[in-house]
């Protein structure tokens, strides 16, 4: 399993770093330069950590894990009126930045009221292209145990809740942090602190059990590989969107239009192979985007399996018409 780190050093023979990064069959997924110094973001085999570290050390550089790096989470909200946008989602979603997460706060149309309360399939399928998603509710337990518990039904991608009281379980929720209710104020006291540092904490676990899963079954390529080569198309290089290229778990975003470069991104090539043989591409319900989830290692093998059986039964079919 890969982990990411955040290295913060200066330039002066950084790209030894680059090499042993390289040797160790890590990856490179960021690099900001500002005057001499430069933080890198990069991915590297667990095992190969105590290899990094003291290179790092040999360097004069600060080396920090960031466990949801190479994520996408959603931050979910009732709806983005005042009434139900507190401070808490937003300081939320800033916390979890700071762990090395993309983040997308997120209002439903039509999650206003108790029993009224309700998400469509739209939002659903949206949420669904994220890594994770955090509900942040109310005050209320009967009405999250009776009523909101629906807003989470069908979402596939793990679910952690943040709410006022405190709640042992609910279904389709992986982890609850209680005590984050809604408030006019920021979270910046001591114990608002420890509140935010404790949903950052849940959703690493829920992260880090999912890397776990996808492990037992790894990805053809990892999506720094096919992101290095995304970065070398003209439209992606001249893209003014923030972050145009962000990684997820099992795939990426990338922030170009589908329609209008599907068949640029379908070949480009990685390991000897087109980009749309390793992986399936997708219109992203984000507008103007592209969703790229890369097959498994096990899946590519048995489509080749399968590619020569056809192969073959086609050419039987001609001997034998001849």
């Amino acid at each position: 399993m890969y982990k990411v780190l955040l290295f913060d050093g200066g330039v002066y023979r950084v790209n030894e770093l680059y090499e042993l990064v390289e040797d160790v069959g890590g990856f490179i997924i960021q690099k900001t330069q500002t005057h001499v110094q430069i933080l890198v973001t990069l991915a590297i085999p667990e095992e190969e950590k105590d290899v990094i570290e003291r290179k790092s050390q040999e360097l004069g550089a600060k080396l920090t894990e960031i466990p949801l790096g190479g994520t996408e989470i959603a931050v979910v909200a009732p709806t983005l009126g005042r009434h139900h946008m507190p401070h808490p989602v937003c300081d939320i979603a800033e916390h979890l930045r700071r762990y090395g997460a993309i983040t997308v706060v997120m209002g439903l149309a039509r999650g206003k009221g108790r029993k009224s309360a309700q998400i469509s399939a739209e939002e659903k399928a949206l949420i669904n292209e994220y890594d994770a998603a955090v509900f942040v509710l109310g005050n209320f337990e009967d009405c999250i145990k009776t009523e909101k518990v629906r807003l989470f039904e069908d979402i596939k991608v793990p679910v952690v809740v943040a709410c006022g009281p405190s709640i042992d379980a609910l279904p389709n929720c992986k982890a609850i942090v209680s005590g984050v209710c809604r408030r006019v104020e920021r979270m910046r006291r001591a114990e608002d602190i420890a509140k935010l540092e404790e949903v950052a904490e849940k959703v690493s676990k829920v992260i880090e059990e999912r890397r776990r899963i996808i492990d037992e079954d790894p990805l053809f390529v990892h999506p720094a590989e096919v992101r290095q080569r995304i970065e070398t198309l003209p439209v992606v290089q001249k893209s003014l969107r923030p972050a145009p290229i962000v990684l997820h778990l099992d795939g990426l975003r990338v922030k170009i239009p589908y329609y209008e470069w599907k068949d640029q991104l379908e070949s480009i090539e990685v390991y000897g192979r087109k980009l749309r043989e390793i992986a399936e591409l997708s219109d992203s319900r984000l507008d103007g985007s592209t969703l790229i989830r890369i097959y498994s290692a096990s899946k590519v093998e048995s489509m080749n399996q399968l590619g020569s059986v056809n192969s073959l039964g086609d050419r039987s079919a001609a001997s034998a018409k001849e």
